[in-house]
């Protein structure tokens, strides 16, 4: 499984940016839960937006209301649409994906990730 993410750089506080990720798997069939998390510096990696393979999502307190995850019908290419930025929301973000049907925040239970891509909000 190959996780490629785009669609990040830097913003103004108060701005909009979205992110994309794109599931290349050699079985096609299987079903996959995917999510976002990101990591500022000095930080430890945390859970921004999950999505599992019957469509629940589940965010993050800090973004809820103002991040939306979704897919396209495939549910091979993730998104991330992030509104009203915030300078802490500087970090790292990472497409993740998983088998498994039941799923949280915890990294452990992620079995695939993208290399990450940057994502800056200037205040």
């Amino acid at each position: 499984v190959r996780l490629v993410e785009s669609g990040g750089g830097s913003v103004q506080a108060g701005g909009s940016l979205r992110l994309s990720c794109v599931l290349e798997a050699r079985y096609p069939r299987t079903r996959y839960s995917m999510g976002w998390f990101r990591q500022a510096p000095g930080k430890v990696t945390e859970g921004v937006a999950i999505i599992d393979v019957d469509g629940r999502t589940t965010y993050a307190e800090s973004v809820q209301g103002r991040f939306d995850i979704s897919q396209d019908n495939t549910k091979k290419s993730l998104y991330l649409q992030m509104n009203s930025l915030k300078s802490e929301d500087t970090a790292m973000y990472y497409c993740a994906a998983t088998p498994r049907f039941v799923v949280t925040f915890r990294t452990d239970e992620w079995m695939y990730w993208g290399e990450g891509i940057q994502v800056t909000v200037s205040s």
